[in-house]
């Protein structure tokens, strides 16, 4: 039986977002190194309602340049790439320790 990959809670929310707000890869990388709260986008995305507000990507593109210099990351990695990623670091690390004796 195929064993199902669960996608940790800290990575799902991203996805989550992306989907909702219609954000493309590199702009959730930005947002994630920027150190942005998922949770907040709601707050952040109502700029139909309070028009002098850019619209979330653009913010997200416009904070980015402003903290960095740059327009976008050197490379950009999906969410579900660095969930393997991380998966293969802690296959790698679990095969580099000792067994355990008792």
């Amino acid at each position: 039986m195929a064993k199902k990959s669960k996608i940790p809670e800290k990575f799902k929310i991203w996805i989550d977002v992306r989907k909702k707000y219609h954000l493309s890869h590199a702009q959730i990388q930005m947002a994630r190194e920027l150190g942005m709260n998922p949770k907040k986008f709601g707050g952040l995305a109502n700029h139909k309602q309070e028009p002098w507000k850019l619209p979330l990507p653009q913010f997200i593109e416009e904070c980015y340049e402003d903290r960095f210099n740059k327009t976008c990351p050197d490379k950009i990695v999906s969410i579900e790439d660095r969930i393997k990623e991380v998966r293969g670091k802690k296959e790698e690390n679990k095969a580099l320790q000792p067994p355990k004796l008792f």
